[in-house]
């Protein structure tokens, strides 16, 4: 039987802190899943969509090329930590008991399993099922006369130009490609050599700066032949003077991971500007090549790039499926995508014409992208045009290519307002957009912080201060999500808009703490990664289980993208057996092992994956009946809790917290995109027979358009009839009732 804690927390072995002989410790590797295997799992999830014909054609495709996406960035990073540690002679076992070695051996099954689903289901459901649609693949040999003429004519005149053949002998070395390049790998041989049958060996690069897909004339719908089918149709142009024996398309990805020396490098800017520019040289990890490739090409690439047979991806199509984000988008067949979604203005903004009106009446909470992201970066831009406002201060991580924020930021720069911006340079895959927007801030006077060493900043906070009336009012906006203004359409998350004093006070602390030297004696609301985030949820979950009874067991909602914390896992293990009924909502990678007799009787996991991204991180602790619910940018994973300077902040307004615990509870209910972990890591789909049918993300959009449509026929009134305003207030709680039902 587990005992119930009396406030003792796991140490980094898993052992209890208190150390009696009678408390159960959790640090079995039976326990946990591998983090790898997991996100494994989480990718076939994905691919699971393209699978599912209840999904419009193109949103298939789609899911088809972001499964491609995930696993390049998968062994750019990951594989290639595990291949760093297995080739260091490394043997330490991870949670789960595998060596580096063992890892690398189970993710090379494992994915070469999920590839061969993903390939056979693109050439045997999709490209057939868009054929019929109108939308042709076509490949060189199938081409009428007209078509090959358009086609040679391209050659000629567009590509043959850009072209340039790399020939490999004693004296030209194999060249080196970069990461995620196309290339085409060929074997011939010199048409006046034809008695020695010397065989030669080179590289034609596949130019990025052309389209892949080249549209060629159809007469019933679109037809595409694929860039480098068309060069290895003219090989011989190319090579004149030579026989093409063998030709073969490969893709070589490398270890994509920037190491910088922070506390060395005297610019970080500057450091981080030169490993960009070895990312593209990393180590290979993983070489693509299509089917058919002769055994002499595979081989000597094989031998070239040091690689062993688990590496290598045999694939009957195209190289690099995310081609097929193109065709997504192809104008003239929406009826083979979702509807275009519009986000809904929200209803607490309705008829508000001054964002900082609208926050001095009461809190307000953003649900993305069912509400429109056009409130926070309206609260940036009329603050940039406000006179009466004197900073703004603000973390970026991740923002889009065109950024109204900064553009933002920067005007109120020009205007001469104290504006402090945190840019961190190390979100991955976004280093070198994130410099080319700190140039920019700084250029227009802003003051850029590079984040801090040794430290990613991942927080999401705005703070602008304003001069009213005499005195200073602070407003705040808090988030789970980035400040990106494009992805904010399709990923899930909340916000929260403030004027409260204590989250005023608290706001200028951090940044305070972040660009200077100060430590705040005492936050007040929100609690902050590294330093006190992790206790917090230490005390939060040990709150629950001391308040925990048979009679009326105690309960943790925890909605995140991944969990993979040690002890943060072992936490969950000791509330299970307190009794505390647990349910996860974790997207992608999951390291708890739920079922287990005796650890994780009352744990549940649930995974969604559907049209939207699952992002948004919410925490809800039933504290004996006085229920509290949080919001943070930070999962639970020791790189959130440990590495990195994230937010944990309350939602105070009842109103407000019901939502959110309402939002959360519908998740639970979904019995289409919602799939249950099972004990062997596995996942299946929610069954929930006799129960009515119920996609929460549906359900989220047509109960946000049914709200835009009251609040715009509201709104009208508003506007048309002269009325009292605070007559024509609603309170908070009337509110709220209105959301949920």
């Amino acid at each position: 039987m587990c005992q119930k804690s009396m406030g003792a927390e796991p140490n980094a072995n898993g052992a209890s802190l208190d150390s009696a002989p009678e408390r159960k410790t959790f640090n079995r590797s039976e326990y946990y899943i591998n983090r790898e295997l997991s996100w494994l799992e989480f990718n076939q999830r994905v691919l699971e969509e393209a699978l599912d014909r209840t999904n419009p054609l193109l949103e298939r495709l789609k899911f088809l090329a972001i499964v491609s996406s995930n696993l390049d960035e998968f062994f750019m990073v990951r594989v290639a930590g595990v291949q760093d540690q297995k080739e260091a002679g490394l043997q330490k076992r991870d949670p789960s008991g595998l060596t580096p070695s063992a890892q690398l051996k189970l993710i090379a099954e494992r994915t070469h399993r999920m590839v061969e689903d993903q390939y056979a289901h693109l050439m045997n459901n999709l490209l057939p099922e868009l054929k019929e649609k109108g939308i042709h693949f076509l490949r060189c040999q199938e081409l009428n006369r007209n078509q090959r003429i358009f086609v040679e004519n391209h050659f000629e005149h567009v590509i043959y130009p850009v072209l340039t053949p790399l020939a490999v002998d004693q004296s030209r070395p194999f060249p080196l490609l970069a990461n995620k390049s196309l290339n085409i790998a060929v074997y011939l041989e010199p048409e006046n050599n034809l008695a020695t049958k010397r065989q030669l060996f080179a590289v034609v690069q596949v130019p990025s700066v052309l389209p892949r897909f080249i549209e060629v004339p159809c007469a019933d719908g679109e037809a595409f032949v694929l860039l480098e089918d068309l060069i290895k149709s003219q090989l011989e142009v190319l090579f004149r003077g030579n026989h093409i024996l063998h030709s073969s398309t490969f893709r070589i990805t490398r270890n994509a991971d920037l190491t910088v020396d922070e506390e060395g490098a005297e610019d970080l800017l500057e450091a981080i500007e030169k490993e960009l520019q070895k990312r593209k040289w990393g180590a290979e990890v993983r070489l693509e090549v299509e089917a058919g490739v002769s055994p002499a090409i595979r081989e000597y690439l094989k031998a070239d790039l040091e690689l062993d047979d688990e590496d290598i991806y045999t694939v009957p199509g195209p190289l690099d499926l995310t081609v097929f984000l193109r065709i997504v988008d192809l104008p003239g067949y929406d009826n083979l995508r979702h509807e275009k979604m519009t986000p809904q203005e929200p209803e607490d903004l309705v008829g508000e014409k001054n964002i900082f009106a609208a926050i001095a009446k009461k809190d307000i909470l953003l649900h993305h992208p069912y509400e429109s992201f056009d409130p926070v970066v309206e609260l940036v831009a009329q603050a940039a045009r406000d006179p009466r406002v004197l900073a703004i201060k603000q973390t970026l991580y991740r923002v889009s290519g065109d950024s109204s924020i900064v553009k933002a930021l920067a005007e109120a720069a020009r205007k001469g307002k104290q504006v402090t911006v945190l840019v961190e340079l190390k979100a991955r895959f976004d280093e070198e957009k994130n410099i080319a927007w700190a140039k920019t801030l700084e250029k227009a006077g802003c003051h850029v912080i590079y984040g801090l060493v040794g430290l990613k900043t991942h927080a999401k906070i705005i703070l602008v201060v304003r001069q009213e009336e005499g005195t200073i009012r602070r407003y705040v906006h808090l988030g789970t999500g980035n400040y990106n203004d494009a992805t904010a359409r399709f990923y899930t998350d909340f916000g929260l808009l403030t004027c409260a004093e204590s989250f005023g006070a608290d706001a200028t602390d951090f940044f305070n703490e972040v660009t200077g030297y100060a430590v705040p004696a005492q936050w007040r609301e929100i609690e902050a990664a590294p330093l006190g985030l992790r206790k917090k949820f230490y005390r939060l979950i040990e709150r629950e289980i001391e308040a925990s009874t048979p009679e009326k067991p105690g309960r943790i909602i925890a909605k995140m993208n991944s969990l993979t914390d040690e002890r943060m896992i072992q936490m969950l293990y000791r509330a299970s057996c307190a009794g505390v009924q647990i349910d996860l909502i974790v997207r992608g990678i999951c390291c708890l092992r739920p079922g287990i007799p005796g650890v994780s009787e009352n744990v549940r996991v649930t995974s969604i994956v559907g049209r939207f991204l699952e992002h948004h991180r919410a925490y809800y602790f039933q504290n004996g009946g006085s229920e509290e619910i949080y919001l943070s940018s930070a999962d639970w994973m020791d790189r959130n809790l440990d590495r990195r300077v994230e937010l944990l902040f309350p939602v105070k307004a009842p109103s407000l917290a019901q939502r959110v615990k309402a939002t959360l509870e519908m998740m639970l209910k979904d019995n289409i995109k919602a799939r249950r972990l099972l004990p062997d890591g596995t996942y299946v789909r929610v069954c929930r027979e006799g129960e009515e049918v119920l996609q929460s993300q549906v359900y989220f959009l047509k109960h946000s358009k049914r709200r835009g449509g009251r609040s715009a026929r509201r709104n009208r009134t508003l506007t048309t009839s002269p009325v009292n305003p605070e007559n024509g207030k609603e309170s908070g709680e009337e509110n709220g009732k209105k959301l949920l039902h």
